[in-house]
């Protein structure tokens, strides 16, 4: 919907749009209860791995993680729970139907502006107050972040209340959106203050959803021109690959991007 685009016009402005409802009177805090997702390309809709992957992918969906199960189990320590293995399965690069946010506003700018192929089209970040959307949880699911006193669910909450993907679906007749933080398995979920969303519905994309509950989310518009700035910037302040990528592979796709000349 156009009225929740916001289309910014300068470094300091995206901050004031960042930051815009951080403050918690509550806590007397600033603390934002924003999901962040930073996108190169402000024509990406919110599409999960799974529904990229096209064809029957719900029904395929139970195939793929039963054998990434089979095939990572002696590698993988930790919890047995679908949650669980949703998670190492996102983080690894399986399509899945979740979809990577993070609670930080610079991660995700650095990821609308990590892809200097696409420094011709305007870039973008999504935020999603996830405590409202929350509140259209099923009441079971409500109930549990209550007794724990929570905003987001981990994954041990999730396996209490939800054994089955199946089971998620069931749950109400109206569509929901539910955030979740995964496992800090590694580094990089920790630095890169990631955590995830999944749908009741796995054919429906989040943005479909969102354009339903226009009250709780914004999109963010980074024009093309503004994006060597913010860059330059976000290297300076130390947000790059070589931080949010722990790791030789992390180091080298820094050293690459840093590298390349302009244009």
């Amino acid at each position: 919907m156009e009225s929740n685009e916001i289309r910014i016009s300068s470094w300091n402005e995206l901050q004031e749009e960042l930051f815009s409802d951080s403050w918690s009177p509550h806590l007397g805090r600033f603390r934002s209860r924003n999901a962040f997702r930073g996108l190169s390309d402000a024509h990406y809709p919110l599409l999960t791995g799974l529904i990229r992957l096209g064809g029957n992918f719900v029904d395929i969906e139970r195939h793929i993680l039963r054998n990434f199960k089979k095939y990572a189990h002696r590698s993988v320590a930790g919890g047995d729970s679908v949650w669980h293995w949703l998670s190492m399965a996102q983080h690894f690069g399986l399509p899945t139907r979740l979809l990577d946010w993070t609670y930080s506003p610079f991660v995700a700018m650095h990821f609308a502006t990590a892809n200097i192929e696409k420094f011709d089209v305007d870039g973008v970040i999504w935020a999603v107050n996830y405590v409202q959307a929350h509140q259209m949880l099923p009441a079971s699911l409500r109930g549990a972040l209550e007794r724990e006193g929570a905003n987001v669910f981990t994954v041990e909450m999730l396996a209490e209340s939800i054994w089955s993907l199946g089971d998620l679906g069931n749950l109400a007749m109206e569509d929901f959106v539910m955030f979740f933080e995964p496992p800090s398995m590694e580094d990089r979920i920790v630095n890169q203050f990631a955590f995830f969303s999944i749908m009741s519905d796995p054919h429906k994309p989040v943005d479909q959803w969102l354009e339903d509950h226009p009250a709780i989310w914004r999109k963010i518009i980074i024009p093309a021109e503004l994006k060597w700035e913010i860059r330059d910037k976000l290297d300076q302040g130390n947000i790059t690959e070589r931080v949010l990528f722990p790791g030789l592979d992390g180091l080298s796709r820094w050293l690459k991007r840093h590298y390349s000349p302009k244009g």
